[in-house]
């Protein structure tokens, strides 16, 4: 499963339909950050999708993990947000 990449600038709102359309088809979702501001967002988003899921009976829960990334040939370290349903 292809990760979906938050960055800082991206809308919580606009992640968070993404993540419950991607929940809805297939029961779970990554999410992937690198850097505080991408982090901040990405939980924004799991936080909104939960109350978008809630009315259908979906119930989130979210396993915080760690991922090696390679930007511009440089190593870096994620934040990699799996999301499933409970």
């Amino acid at each position: 499963m292809e990760p979906l990449k938050v960055s800082s600038k991206s809308a919580p709102n606009a992640v968070a339909g993404a993540i419950a359309g991607v929940i809805r088809e297939s029961g779970t979702a990554e999410i992937q950050a690198v850097g505080a501001g991408a982090a901040n967002q990405a939980i924004k988003a799991v936080a909104i999708a939960r109350g978008y899921l809630a009315p259908a009976g979906i119930d989130l829960i979210c396993i915080p993990a760690f991922a090696s990334v390679e930007i511009d040939g440089e190593e870096r370290t994620a934040i990699r947000l799996i999301v499933e349903q409970r």
